[in-house]
C-alpha cells in the first residue's frame, strides 16, 4: 500500500479487486468546498477522463483504506492520475496539472516546501465545512455520468 499521509505523489503497487481502476477523485460529497472542486474538474477535464467516487460511499471508503488514510476524517482528496495517487496539495496540483493551461500553473504551488503546503491544504480541509453549508446540491448531470459511487 502507498503511504499517502505525508501528502505526496506515490504509485499504486497492487490493483485491489473489485475497486475503480483510471484516473479518479475521490472527494468529501457532503462538504460544498469538495463537490464544487468535483463540478469543477468535470467541467474543465478534457484529457484525464477522470472518474469520481464519493468518499462516504463503500468505495470511497475503501480506498481510503487502501491507501493507509482514516475514511472517518477524510482530511485530504485523493486524486489518482496515470497510476500515481496524490493526497493533499499534491492531490489538487496533480487535478491542475492534468487540466492544460491555463490551470496548470496553479503546479507552481508544488515550489512550496511541502510541509508548507500540507498546512495550507490542511487548514482548508479542517474548515471546509465553515466556507459553506454542509450539504451540497445535487451533482450535476456531467457530474453523475461520472460518479461511480
Amino acid at each position: 500500500m502507498a503511504d499517502t499521509t505525508e501528502g505526496q505523489c506515490h504509485g499504486i503497487e497492487r490493483a485491489e479487486p473489485g475497486l475503480p481502476q483510471g484516473n479518479l477523485i475521490v472527494f468529501d460529497g457532503i462538504c460544498v468546498f469538495c463537490s464544487g472542486f468535483a463540478r469543477f474538474m468535470v467541467k474543465h477535464d478534457r484529457r484525464a477522463g477522470f472518474r469520481f467516487v464519493d468518499a462516504h460511499s463503500q468505495t470511497g471508503r475503501a480506498l481510503y483504506r487502501l491507501f493507509d488514510l482514516d475514511p472517518d476524517l477524510m482530511e485530504t482528496n485523493i486524486v489518482i492520475h496515470d497510476g500515481r495517487v496524490h493526497t493533499k496539495m499534491a492531490s489538487f496540483t496533480a487535478a491542475m496539472a492534468s487540466l492544460g493551461w491555463p490551470w496548470k500553473a496553479l503546479t507552481v504551488l508544488n515550489l512550496l516546501p511541502r510541509s508548507l503546503a500540507n498546512w495550507i491544504y490542511d487548514r482548508i480541509a479542517q474548515n471546509r465545512y465553515r466556507f459553506g453549508r454542509r450539504a451540497c446540491p445535487l451533482p450535476s448531470a456531467e457530474l453523475k455520468e461520472r460518479l461511480i459511487d
